[in-house]
């Protein structure tokens, strides 16, 4: 029996010459990344060298990237020590894809990490974050883990106890409806297999449809893959990858795919035509809970928010700018947009975007995670009723439990945005 991407990926990473879903490995990891919780996982690196009587030392200080993103800048003084000592951490041990608070180099990790190169196909990519996932875009086997597990890593270079998890087949055709995209596909898919449909899976993507997507695209469906439960999404490399790698993270070295085997071992398939799909929202306060747009327009909101690590970039900016180019944020309705990253920012600016959408009443902030998680920038208050590109609506997600957040991509943010409660893009298109 053949294999699947991610079980052709842990073999190797293994050492082994085959691998199948239930088998429990160690591999050895090609990137770790953390952002801000780094700080935890500093704890715990010091805690694991503490009665070894040694200097404590990073494995490869050139696979470990820490990314500034969730509280940009500092919101507190605990948060600023806590980066002031990743600082220091970073520099003592010569770690060189770290990424501060600049805006030059800035960025969601989960942006910064693919437009920089450090991810390629065949990798395994380990992050203290759970849409570490987003990386399956470039064809990797990328997926969450706790701070202690990455201390671990960060000592060892490999993770410990990896179970080989099952693979659910994703085959998508079809051409995307105006005003429908990779956003859409994956609410759709979410809703479909519930949130816990593909608890402990890879979701691996295949289709005409996905062959034609744009990374970005496949970023986005990766990105949300975890809110079906799923370990990890993933998508086999191709010209697609390759494109991307050379032209937008500048990658010389050579890139070799890792394809499944025609007769590899799928849980299940899946098949999905987005010919006849409508632009979808995810409704409070569960990402599964998910409806066309037209079952829920007309409810009104007190806030609109684009960005995030999984609508913030360039082609999210510029379909809600070409929304919004003319038209006016209604009165009662604020706005917020948050790029990607520094680079998306810069070329947003460079190409009108961020003037559009600031004649248009919208805020734009710099780089971060912003409002998603609920901690830093854009809180709502008691009641209120949120419109966002982001990829949580859980209660309390974005800051204040007994507001709603309702999820949707960056069309109907904007169209919404404009009218002051939930719209169909297309009826003004």
């Amino acid at each position: 029996m053949g294999m699947t991407v991610v079980e052709k990926i842990l073999a190797r990473a293994s050492g082994q010459q085959a691998v199948k879903a239930g088998d429990v490995l160690e591999p050895r990891v090609d990137l770790a990344m953390s952002h801000e919780n780094a700080a935890l996982v500093i704890n715990q690196f010091l805690e694991i060298h503490k009665d070894t009587g040694l200097e404590p030392k990073v494995w490869d200080p050139s696979k470990v990237a820490i990314i500034f993103d969730h509280r940009v800048p500092a919101e507190s003084p605990k948060t600023a020590t806590n980066q002031k000592k990743i600082r220091e951490f970073v520099a003592r041990h010569m770690i060189s894809k770290f990424h501060d608070i600049r805006g030059d180099r800035g960025g969601i990790c989960h942006q910064v990490l693919p437009e920089s190169g450090y991810v390629r196909p065949g990798y395994v990519v380990v992050g203290t974050d759970s849409h570490t996932t987003s990386h399956g875009a470039l064809g990797a086997f990328a997926f969450g883990i706790g701070a202690t597990e990455m201390a671990s890593v960060w000592t060892l270079g490999y993770a410990v106890n990896v179970v080989v998890p099952a693979t659910v087949k994703v085959e998508v055709s079809g051409d995307f409806p105006p005003m429908v995209g990779p956003k859409d596909l994956i609410l759709h898919l979410i809703g479909k297999l519930t949130a816990q449909g593909a608890n402990f899976r890879v979701i691996e993507f295949h289709g005409p449809t996905i062959s034609r997507m744009s990374t970005s695209g496949r970023l986005v469906i990766c990105n949300m893959s975890v809110e079906a439960g799923a370990t990890s999404g993933i998508v086999p490399a191709d010209a697609e990858t390759e494109l991307y790698l050379r032209e937008e993270a500048g990658v010389r070295d050579p890139i070799v795919p890792v394809l499944p085997d025609t007769d590899a071992a799928y849980e299940r398939t899946v098949t999905i035509n987005v010919g006849g799909l409508a632009p979808q929202i995810a409704c409070p306060h569960t990402v599964d809970n998910v409806h066309p747009v037209d079952r829920v327009a007309g409810k009104k909101i007190q806030q609109v928010v684009i960005g995030s690590c999984t609508n913030g970039r360039l082609d999210d900016i510029a379909a809600a700018a070409g929304i919004l180019r003319g038209k006016s944020v209604a009165a009662a309705t604020r706005m917020l947009v948050f790029p990607a990253s520094a680079r998306v920012y810069q070329r947003a600016l460079e190409r009108g975007y961020v003037a559009d959408l600031v004649r248009a009443g919208a805020v734009v902030m710099n780089p971060g995670c912003g409002p998603c998680l609920g901690v830093h920038e854009g809180a709502l208050g008691d009641g209120e009723v949120a419109l966002s590109t982001t990829n949580r609506n859980f209660k309390g997600r974005m800051g204040n439990p007994t507001a709603e957040v309702y999820l949707c991509s960056p069309a109907v943010a904007a169209a919404s945005a404009v009218a002051g409660e939930i719209t169909d893009p297309r009826k003004g298109a």
